[in-house]
């Protein structure tokens, strides 16, 4: 039976939902704010837009989800990665996978997957409501439609909501969608930034700021010494603290920072066992018996680096090679393979690729994305307490649950 649906939100998740929605046959309207449809996914992957991730089956994807993602089950199973591979190729999209999995238009264009969207959106007959929605209107346990600033009520059988998060609010995402959730008596789990750049204690960073440190590891510990993320990669330190791939993955799992203290331990050479790193020190000292320390390192670490270590280490810079001691060596050694920092937060929502919390899944059906309060009420995206690492799982998690809302309405 046709229905009259409105999505608020077009993002990611609302594009798909109401495409979806109007291909299943239904009368469908998408409330959106911004001039530009899909403006979050403009900026996504540094502009390319990672929009998925190639991993083998649903199980990785599901490994790669954070929060709640059991939950997830239904919608990875119902629209996998491959699916939307095939969805986006499709609708005239061609597609790269790069390293780690990582999926891409060929175009590197995230403007392309985009348009992907909005062609899938008008071929189905979608209309486009360029207005803010105020609130959702509900009767008798059911929906009734959507108050919106300019077109006041527009009457609904079905409402999507799917506005996002907090994270990267020029784009739109302000948090109204938590308050029309929580006026219809949604929880909303504590919101917080994730996939974002953390601050650390240490004051000797402000000079490295733009320094990249490749093929590096990082394990991060709670303040009772468990460790609580490892991972290997690139990172970057900036003037507030600490960026880049392993960082932003490192904070997904920082759930506690209220009531924790984390520690960040960097080991600049991973490869190298504390024996060989102290063997290959010694080779690279016999070659420069002569030097002064801070001049018989460069083969080693980045040569911005230098300073820093030579003095947490507590060695005179200018010490001669062949006078530096076993001790001082040792104290090198150890440094190089475990540098400390104090994470003291993370830097603003505005710098969070994603939000963590949001509605609470209890209160969802995993089925349907249908709320269990509200008759005729679906969820999909960044809004639901879902999230994942980087590589493309969050906009999949986006796509997974849109297409389950459009389907389900």
């Amino acid at each position: 039976m046709s229905k009259t649906v409105t999505v608020i939100g077009g993002g990611a998740a609302g594009m798909i939902a109401a495409g979806t929605a109007a291909e299943a046959g239904h009368y469908v309207r998408l409330i959106e704010q911004n001039k530009i449809l899909g403006k979050k996914l403009l900026i996504t992957g540094k502009g390319r837009c990672n929009l998925t991730n190639a991993c083998d089956d649903v199980e990785t994807l599901l490994k790669n989800v954070v929060t709640n993602r059991r939950f997830l089950y239904s919608a990875f199973y119902g629209f996998d990665n491959f699916q939307t591979m095939a969805f986006f190729e499709a609708q005239g999209l061609k597609l790269k996978t790069e390293r780690g999995g990582r999926v891409f238009p060929v175009s590197d264009k995230s403007a392309d997957v985009s348009a992907a969207l909005r062609r899938y959106m008008s071929n189905g007959g979608v209309e486009i409501i360029r207005d803010r929605a105020d609130d959702i209107r509900a009767e008798g346990g059911r929906v009734s439609g959507v108050m919106c600033q300019k077109h006041g009520f527009i009457p609904s059988d079905s409402v999507i909501l799917a506005t996002g998060g907090i994270s990267y609010p020029v784009t739109g995402s302000t948090g109204d969608g938590y308050t029309f959730a929580e006026n219809l008596g949604h929880t909303i789990t504590p919101l917080r930034p994730s996939l974002v750049p953390l601050t650390v204690a240490e004051d000797w960073l402000s000079p490295l700021s733009g320094l990249s440190l490749k093929n590096i590891s990082i394990t991060v510990k709670n303040s009772s010494g468990k460790t609580v993320y490892t991972d290997f990669g690139e990172m970057m330190l900036a003037h507030f603290g600490l960026t880049g791939p392993v960082i932003l993955s490192a904070s997904a799992h920082l759930k506690d920072m209220d009531n924790e203290k984390y520690t960040l331990h960097l080991d600049l050479k991973p490869a190298l066992s504390a024996e060989k790193l102290n063997e290959r020190i010694l080779r690279d000292f016999s070659q420069n018996m002569n030097k002064d320390l801070i001049n018989a390192l460069d083969a080693l670490l980045p040569k911005a680096l230098i300073p820093v270590v030579v003095s947490l280490c507590d060695i005179e810079p200018h010490k001669k090679i062949n006078s530096v001691t076993l001790a001082e060596r040792a104290r090198l050694t150890e440094l190089i393979k475990n540098i400390e920092f104090n994470i003291t937060g993370f830097c603003p929502p505005e710098q969070a690729i994603i939000t963590s919390g949001g509605v609470s899944v209890k209160e969802i059906n995993p089925s349907t994305m249908e709320s269990k309060l509200v008759r005729g009420l679906f969820f999909a995206g960044e809004i639901i307490d879902v999230d994942a690492l980087t590589g493309g799982f969050n906009l999949q998690i986006a796509f997974s649950t849109g297409r389950l809302a459009g389907i389900s309405c």
